[in-house]
């Protein structure tokens, strides 16, 4: 915990309310692909009714993070998707809608919470087993911020030790409706996991080489974990198969 003035902020929320200074400084100074083809992204706001009543919108209007991973169902570690993420905060949670892509007429797939790892130790028992971590995908350079100049290598080294529970009510952005039960998602957690396919499309998207985030983030420190995909009842783990979770530290060059 974090002591500011009167108030006592969980480290988790001081880093992700930093990704959002950042992202927001960013995007007013140097515009990414996303920001060129959607810079009229609130443009609906200003047209019929809904200019009247702007104030309704200020739920919408208060997302600003935009993130880029990946998402694997749980039940069927092979199917994955690309997914990309729009996040407010609320409290110490941080809520984030879904989309196949950044485009304007992208699928709404469904919904992502974030906690941090003290809060998710907290959690009843039976509901850990909704909850994936976030290491692997940060440390292996799947996940991204876009609209930071460093992908977000700088704010995510905090954010390492989160969890998110995932559910797409669109299972399948294939299909033309969102049919059938909610889908839980959870995340790669180990190399060769997610299609290379799945990186390479993502990685042309935005000109950027994973490969090269995740060299960078060894700056961090920690190896990159390499778990197994998670049983529909078990829990997940965030560094290590088994025994103490903790992080692991790169061995040091001779």
């Amino acid at each position: 915990m974090t002591r500011i003035g009167r108030l006592r902020l969980p480290l988790f929320t001081l880093a992700l309310a930093g990704a959002f200074a950042l992202g927001m400084a960013f995007s007013r100074t140097a515009p990414t692909v996303a920001d060129d083809k959607h810079a009229d992204a609130h443009a609906g706001h200003d047209h019929g009714d809904a200019a009247k009543h702007s104030k309704h919108w200020a739920p919408v209007d208060n997302i600003h993070l935009y993130l880029c991973a990946f998402h694997v169902a749980k039940e069927n570690p092979k199917f994955q998707v690309e997914a990309h993420h729009f996040c407010n905060q609320h409290n110490d949670v941080h809520q984030c809608q879904i989309y196949e892509t950044d485009a304007k007429d992208a699928k709404l797939l469904g919904v992502e919470y974030i906690i941090s790892n003290e809060a998710y130790q907290k959690l009843p028992a039976d509901e850990k087993k909704y909850w994936h971590p976030h290491a692997y995908e940060i440390m292996s350079g799947q996940l991204i911020a876009p609209d930071m100049k460093d992908m977000g290598d700088e704010v995510f080294k905090g954010l390492v030790e989160t969890w998110g529970k995932t559910w797409h009510t669109w299972r399948d952005p294939a299909t033309p409706y969102p049919v059938g039960e909610p889908l839980l998602m959870w995340s790669a957690n180990m190399d060769g996991q997610l299609s290379d396919a799945l990186i390479a499309k993502r990685d042309a998207r935005f000109g950027i080489k994973t490969a090269d985030i995740r060299e960078r983030r060894k700056a961090y420190g920690w190896q990159v974990p390499q778990l197994q995909p998670a049983k529909m009842n078990e829990n997940g783990r965030i560094w290590t198969q088994t025994g103490e979770d903790k992080a692991q530290p790169l061995a040091k060059k001779p």
